[in-house]
């Protein structure tokens, strides 16, 4: 964390967030090249916008804020176009039926994140990815940390239910388990 009077250079916050703001736009794009764009755009904004921080700001929080805003104005963009498979959540499975159930499980998962309001989205990805406090991700989202707490949860809520209700009983607690492990 800076010092309060000292501002750094700004290609200093770029080194610092980079990698972690472009896993975060990718977690909720699903899309290298929509991810890279944004961040892109997220940075060329904060670049803008710097010399107006004051020093001892949380450039940290700042920064996902606009990166954010560029996500959520690029999913308005391309709203109805689903979104691809996390590669690394993959585990290696020992047969072919085993590799194409997961795959399956996976895209169910992604489908039903799609579904999630924005706030719940990016608060989970937050959270559960990104480890962030939720006093950071109500700096990113504009709400109290009480209200980023409760779109994280909310988002967990409605994943569960919308398996609930799709597995119609079908659903073990083997596959509830796979789930939840997945979106943490």
């Amino acid at each position: 964390m800076p010092a309060q009077n000292h501002k750094p250079e700004f290609a200093e916050l770029v080194d610092a967030h980079a990698r972690e703001l472009h896993a975060f736009l990718w977690r909720l794009l699903r899309d290298q090249n929509e991810s890279e764009d944004c961040l892109q755009s997220a940075f060329l904004k904060a670049f803008r916008a710097y010399d107006r921080m004051p020093a001892g700001a949380n450039y940290r929080a700042w920064l996902y804020k606009i990166a954010s805003n560029e996500a959520r104005t690029q999913l308005r963009r391309r709203a109805g176009v689903p979104i691809g498979l996390d590669d690394d959540l993959r585990a290696p499975a020992a047969t072919v039926e085993d590799q194409a159930e997961r795959r399956l499980r996976l895209r169910e998962v992604a489908k039903a994140i799609e579904r999630l309001p924005y706030k719940q989205r990016a608060a989970l990805v937050l959270s559960k990815y990104q480890d962030l406090s939720y006093a950071e991700i109500g700096e990113i989202l504009g709400t109290s940390p009480e209200a980023a707490r409760a779109n994280a949860y909310q988002a967990l809520r409605k994943l569960r239910g919308l398996f609930r209700e799709a597995g119609a009983g079908q659903v073990t607690d083997q596959h509830r388990a796979r789930f939840e492990e997945g979106v943490r």
